[in-house]
């Protein structure tokens, strides 16, 4: 008898500790279950603050909607637009950029800046004078056929005011942009497109037609 109890209580420390152990070992289970969602949560609050850093102050994303910016842009093209480099200095002519329509705040546009403040810009008999001056826009679909607007009417030179910007497309015959509805205000550009990531084959920095359009001003400068 005295035998039988001391293995029953045997037995029943045996099941104390083996369910001890059990115990303890679900806990830690536990345990490193919620450090591992901590840090996971962790991890999804920071990368969605450095997104919202990133989207609201650096970059965003824009698809290429249409034909305007062809041959140079392509229809469902994805760009990323640098919203940082304009808080910096301003636009310059040749910038591609991202701007709200002046006609529908809520539709982005992207084209060229031709002239900036204190230019004066004219279409004439099929191209573009950038003060006074007949620019050579090797970048633009279908050279000296630029067509003049309601806004920028043929012959007649346009200065361009402290603040504003004249962008067009480079697909002159097929773009709606400030020959129509006049120029962009600076508070109105949202930045300049300068990576394109898709499609695949055409990855990779976008450029300026600076150099072209700077030209034409010192040229238009020392002719003055």
């Amino acid at each position: 008898m005295k035998r039988s109890n001391q293995l029953s209580y045997e037995s029943t420390l045996g099941l104390a500790l083996f369910y001890h152990a059990l115990y303890s070992h679900y806990m830690w289970i536990l345990r490193n279950l919620w450090l591992f969602f901590l840090d996971f949560l962790e991890t999804i609050v920071v990368s969605l603050a450095i997104f919202a850093v990133v989207y609201i102050f650096l970059f965003q994303p824009h698809q290429v909607d249409g034909r305007s910016m062809e041959p140079n842009f392509h229809n469902s093209e994805y760009i990323l637009t640098d919203k940082l480099s304009y808080r910096l200095h301003l636009p310059k002519r040749g910038d591609v950029v991202v701007f709200r329509s002046p006609q529908d705040e809520r539709v982005d546009f992207i084209k060229r800046i031709i002239g900036v403040p204190g230019d004066t810009i004219m279409v004439k008999g099929g191209y573009v004078y950038l003060n006074g001056i007949k620019l050579d826009e090797t970048y633009i679909n279908d050279p000296g056929q630029v067509l003049s607007g309601r806004f920028i009417s043929e012959g007649v030179e346009f200065p361009v005011a402290p603040g504003q910007y004249i962008v067009m497309g480079d697909n002159r015959l097929h773009s709606s942009d400030s020959r129509e509805w006049g120029p962009v205000s600076l508070g109105g550009i949202i930045g300049r497109a300068f990576f394109r990531y898709w499609p695949v084959s055409e990855f990779g920095l976008v450029p300026t037609a600076e150099a072209e359009l700077t030209m034409g001003a010192v040229k238009g400068a020392i002719a003055r």
